[in-house]
């Protein structure tokens, strides 16, 4: 028996007679943190622009209106699916936009049987699920990520949406945003603000943030620290609609945002007319003649000035003198000569 050989039966004769090892338990998430230490400071004018904000959103109607995570909730008429459809929208909207998440939970529900609930998602073949949200991005993944919140909301839940942040972010695919935005719609809990990417972009455009923040999650907090509470239900939707219509990720549209005319934002962009560059533009010379501009880059080809001299072709007019009919040769060509004669004249 060589060494190695050896040295395994020793350790096979040693675990011979325990128990099997258990399996480790799954280390608990850190907790979401909820305040800062030192709270940020409170920008100036913010109620101005809130307020001013408020009333353009008041004017658009953005897709996160009919479209959003909440609608879902809506189309279910036992409560506890409404709360697990809620969960499965929002899991669904990361990284896509509301058309595309509200027609991938209408075709989900249709293919579960008319109905999102834990025991259907359950039940239901990964290849079902996959083929309703197809649409939505990193499909693969997140069919992966219903099934096994599925199965832990069935074991731990009570298959129903958990009622803390920190529960419901120990749940596959599930971030803070999602969660303090699933207990608002689901609970009616105003635990904190949901920041995505709109919140985060549009409240660093409007300079609240000082350093500007590089997470959704330092925006959270930021906000959390100086924004009153009555206001974390509201911002989300306002802010995301306003990001959706007028103030988007690329080409913002300042020049119809009353915050860049009122000069309350530090980030508007000046928007300059374009001027349309034309071949055939026209231009007035010293003659006081309209030429084209190919006209005029002739007229100057050359530093020596042209001179063009027309020549006009005068109209000779010839008279015709019949002959007279005679046997006379001397006499017809007499009437000849006199008519080559009468013609040099004229």
């Amino acid at each position: 028996m060589t060494p190695k050989a050896s040295a395994k039966s020793k350790k096979t004769r040693k675990s011979e007679g325990k128990s099997p090892e258990k399996p480790k338990s799954p280390k608990k998430p850190k907790p979401i943190p909820s305040a800062l230490e030192v709270p940020h400071p409170t920008p100036e004018n913010w109620k101005v622009v809130y307020g001013k904000i408020k009333e353009m959103r008041s004017k658009i109607v953005a897709p996160v209106d009919t479209m959003g995570c909440d609608q879902s909730h809506s189309k279910e008429t036992d409560p506890k699916n409404g709360r697990i459809s809620t969960l499965v929208s929002l899991m669904l909207s990361s990284q896509t936009k509301d058309e595309v998440t509200d027609t991938a939970v209408s075709q989900l529900r249709t293919a579960l049987g008319g109905a999102i609930s834990v025991a259907a998602i359950i039940d239901a073949d990964d290849d079902t699920i996959s083929s309703a949200i197809c649409k939505v991005g990193f499909w693969r993944r997140k069919t992966q990520y219903i099934k096994q919140t599925a199965v832990l909301l069935r074991d731990n839940h009570d298959s129903d949406v958990p009622k803390t942040v920190d529960e419901l972010c120990a749940l596959p695919g599930v971030g803070p945003k999602m969660a303090f935005l699933a207990l608002q719609i689901a609970w009616d809990l105003n635990h904190g603000i949901g920041v995505d990417v709109h919140v985060h972009r549009i409240t660093n455009r409007l300079g609240w943030h000082k350093p500007p923040s590089k997470t959704p999650e330092e925006t959270r907090l930021n906000l959390q620290s100086w924004l009153p509470k009555e206001f974390y239900l509201e911002i989300n939707y306002m802010l995301v609609g306003f990001g959706q219509t007028i103030c988007t990720p690329v080409g913002p549209k300042c020049d119809q945002c009353t915050l860049s005319s009122e000069d309350l934002c530090p980030s508007a962009q000046i928007v300059k007319p374009k001027t349309i560059k034309s071949r055939s533009k026209l231009t007035k010379t010293t003659r006081g003649k309209i030429l084209t501009q190919g006209e005029v880059d002739e007229e100057h080809a050359d530093a020596k000035p042209k001179i063009e001299i027309a020549f006009e072709e005068e109209e000779v007019k010839s008279r015709v003198v019949e002959p007279v009919a005679t046997a006379d040769e001397t006499t017809v060509s007499d009437h000849l000569v006199s008519a080559v004669k009468i013609e040099e004249r004229e």
